[in-house]
């Protein structure tokens, strides 16, 4: 498996160091990797799943195209199978949110990624995924200092897209 700094080469330690800039005053227009998680359901535990997962390391990259930013944000993790064993693949469901913070949370963008492992027989496996394509505006004024990369599990990602309703025409 490729380690994160082959998939981002722009990676950097420090969570708060500024991938890209723009504006007179350097804004960063890519947010810091939040130390939140997006909350996860009960049907998200080892128990029940067969196995517990975890995320072990971020990073991101942002370029600015005109007044959209697309944010890279690699994810590894891994998985590993509980005492009833784990299915011999198994879909992780990740989501990925820009979120406004302060007293208000705000979210700005949002999208759920899928990535499958196939369980070894030691019961633990490495995951990545790299998200190329989560798309947000840039933020007006100093609004971007407290946006935030929030990086979490979402079992609502593994069920279907919902079919759009048709209307009966009259």
């Amino acid at each position: 498996m490729a380690a994160i700094t082959t998939l981002l080469p722009a990676w950097s330690p420090s969570l708060t160091h500024p991938v890209a800039t723009f504006g007179s005053a350097g804004q960063s227009c890519c947010p810091t990797l939040g130390s939140g998680a997006i909350p996860t359901s009960k049907d998200h535990t080892p128990s029940r799943s067969g196995a517990s997962r975890t995320i072990t390391r971020t990073a991101r990259d942002c370029t600015r195209t005109g007044d959209q930013i697309t944010a890279r944000i690699g994810i590894q993790g891994r998985v590993i199978a509980g005492p009833a064993g784990a299915p011999s693949t198994l879909e992780i469901p990740l989501r990925v949110a820009v979120v406004q913070g302060g007293v208000q949370e705000k979210t700005i963008a949002t999208k759920a990624y899928r990535t499958t492992v196939s369980m070894s027989e030691d019961g633990s496996v490495p995951f990545a995924l790299v998200a190329e394509d989560l798309v947000y505006p840039v933020p007006p004024g100093a609004a971007g200092d407290s946006y935030i990369f929030y990086i979490g599990f979402d079992p609502q990602a593994l069920k279907p897209e919902p079919k759009p309703k048709l209307t009966k025409k009259k």
